[in-house]
């Protein structure tokens, strides 16, 4: 409300994905900043939990983190997870984040992280005073399948949303994100013919700055 009042830029908290972090998410996400400039900040804050296990991608000063693990130190978005661990660390920093940084107006997540955004929602939309965002953009996003998550899921989830689906991800799969998008109350569906990243082509500029402007009246062009 304040950002509608003052006319200031929307201020977005970014959330990466799986075996990502804050820097390289930055690093990824540039393309989409610019498209954002002067519309919304993007502010993003790394995982609480290093993946256990080296790859190619590690990096000593800037492990690769997770929100939380559906087996032992690792992570499969479709796995039906009988013991997931480490959610809630994620939720406390995020609303750590929330409190400290902020203040910020929506949540832009991706693929977990975007997983990770829908349950933050469904808190918020619940009336949870941890969580004072007013709008979600999910890239990449997914239900999580572990049980014990199902509670957030069990009824609509009323936050306005923008979902981007794309059509070639081979990680999260365009019907596991519609999937996700069916939880929420009216959501804003936007399909895109890419994989498994954070598109910022013309098209979905349009699309991420129409939604935008719902929260930012005056702002548009």
């Amino acid at each position: 409300a304040a950002a509608m009042s003052e006319g200031r830029t929307l201020r977005l908290l970014g959330l990466h994905g799986y075996r990502q972090s804050e820097r390289r998410f930055r690093q990824r996400t540039g393309a989409l900043r610019k498209a954002l400039r002067g519309r919304a900040e993007l502010v993003a804050i790394s995982a609480p939990h290093s993946v256990p296990g080296s790859g190619e991608d590690d990096d000593g000063d800037d492990p690769p983190r997770g929100w939380w693990f559906s087996g032992p130190g690792t992570f499969e978005a479709g796995e039906v997870a009988a013991t997931p661990a480490g959610l809630e660390e994620s939720l406390s920093a995020v609303a750590a984040a929330l409190a400290e940084h902020g203040p910020f107006d929506g949540l832009l997540g991706f693929s977990q992280g975007a997983a990770l955004a829908a349950m933050v929602c469904a808190l918020r939309a619940r009336g949870d005073p941890r969580f004072p965002v007013a709008f979600a953009i999910l890239v990449a996003g997914f239900t999580s399948r572990a049980p014990a998550h199902s509670h957030f899921y069990r009824e609509p989830i009323a936050l306005p949303t923008l979902h981007v689906v794309g059509d070639a991800d081979a990680v999260i799969a365009a019907p596991l994100s519609r999937e996700l998008a069916q939880h929420f109350v009216e959501p804003v569906v936007l399909t895109h013919p890419g994989g498994h990243f954070v598109p910022a082509a013309a098209p979905q500029k349009k699309a991420y700055l129409d939604f935008l402007d719902r929260f930012c009246p005056g702002q548009g062009q």
